[in-house]
């Protein structure tokens, strides 16, 4: 029977010894495998120093610094559309543009960032428009067009600073005696050319433009301070769309255009078309002309004696109340319009008495002679639900009733 007999702690020690001088010299054996990369010596060799560095200590992780939380964003409503602003938009002094409307001068540029718009008659019914800039800083706007006197009142209404080329005797001599900030503040194009610009790609009259950059900067000369009031119009945010209609559009014409508004429900607007012209969009944005709300008002206009017959100028009884459509949220009630002054705020009245609450957004109005029809359309009702309304759903904003079809 054989016996092992344990190996010598001396020989293990050699047989180490040898080892490292092999690894050392390097092998040209490529079966043979390094001691270095395989050790099965015991720790307990005390012939050979230990190589294991010490332990490093533990450090315990720095804790990462408690990020300094952003501050909510302050907003206000805004003065002329209700939307959410912050205060240094909210403050900007408004500023209206007289703009052509005869075919020559469409496309028009400036609706996307006006706040209001202002459509009324002008020469022998002609229409024409007054963008009221607000919280937006327009790009191009025009092509600038005369003033008249009624469209002086509703920018007085805000001491806008007045863009405009020229106008009527009786518009020029109501901005010579109120045009310091009085009523507005004058900025016609005859007295700072500096501020517009003709354009070549179109004919005269119908070339005139400006930018809101070159407003603003006349503002500041004109001595235009910033606004400290809030909105005069109550608004209210979109009603939600389950209470919203399946369509509906409002129809009327001036002498020179039918205009149609078509209730889109998903976005809660009003895209607008004008005959000849097909969907109405802004030149300078390319974006569709599409109101949150629409208001009709019907005024009484008359020729204006000036002097000069041939050129059809009108007046119009701009200070009192008349009959008003108005629509937002896809539905359209008949009211009144009131205005007490020549500087107070056109307000708008359902046919209790009480004062309408717009959708936060852009308006048009468009104000018509008395007796000119206008045809609403109303929608569908909005479809069923199919799941339960969230709780907490509110009603819709507005306050107004079913539409209508009607003729005035």
């Amino acid at each position: 029977m054989s016996v092992l007999v344990p190996r010598p702690r001396r020989a293990i020690g050699l047989a180490l010894a040898i080892g490292l001088l092999v690894g050392a010299c390097g092998s040209t054996n490529p079966s043979v495998t390094p001691i270095a990369q395989v050790s099965t010596v015991p720790s307990a060799a005390a012939s050979l120093p230990s190589e294991v560095p010490s332990a490093t200590p533990e450090t315990s992780p720095t804790a990462e610094p408690t990020p300094t939380p952003e501050p909510t964003p302050v907003t206000v409503p805004a003065p002329l559309t209700g939307l959410p602003v912050t205060p240094a938009q909210a403050r900007r002094h408004p500023i209206a543009v007289m703009v052509d409307d005869l075919g020559a001068a469409r496309p028009q540029s400036g609706f996307s960032a006006a706040s209001v718009v202002w459509q009324a008659p002008a020469e022998g019914g002609i229409p024409r428009y007054m963008m009221v800039f607000g919280e937006n800083q327009p790009g191009d706007v025009g092509p600038v067009r005369s003033s008249r006197y009624y469209y002086i009142a509703w920018a007085a209404e805000w001491k806008a600073v007045y863009a405009h080329a020229g106008g009527s005797p009786q518009a020029l001599q109501t901005l010579a005696a109120n045009g310091n900030g009085k009523l507005v503040y004058n900025a016609d194009e005859f007295r700072w050319a500096g501020t517009f610009r003709r354009i070549t790609s179109r004919f005269p009259p119908h070339n005139l433009y400006t930018t809101g950059a070159q407003l603003t900067a006349l503002a500041k000369r004109l001595g235009a301070k910033p606004i400290t009031t809030g909105p005069v119009w109550q608004f209210a945010p979109d009603a939600p769309l389950d209470q919203r209609p399946v369509g509906g559009k409002i129809t009327f014409a001036y002498p020179t255009s039918i205009i149609r508004y078509d209730y889109d429900r998903a976005t809660n607007t009003y895209p607008r078309t004008v005959s000849v012209e097909g969907k109405q969009k802004d030149a300078s944005t390319k974006k569709r002309v599409a109101p949150k709300n629409v208001i009709i008002m019907l005024m009484s206009f008359g020729p204006l004696n000036d002097g000069h017959p041939k050129k059809h100028r009108l007046e119009a009884k701009v200070v009192g109340s008349g009959p008003a459509w108005i629509s937002t949220n896809g539905k359209t009630i008949k009211g009144t319009w009131r205005k007490k002054s020549l500087t107070a705020p056109t307000k708008f009245y359902n046919a209790a008495g009480a004062e309408v609450t717009l959708t936060a957004g852009q308006t048009f109005i468009n104000v018509m002679p008395t007796g000119t029809k206008v045809l609403i359309t109303p929608g569908a009702p909005p479809p069923a639900p199919t799941t339960s309304p969230s709780p907490g759903a509110s009603p819709s904003p507005s306050g107004l009733g079913e539409g209508h079809r009607a003729a005035v």
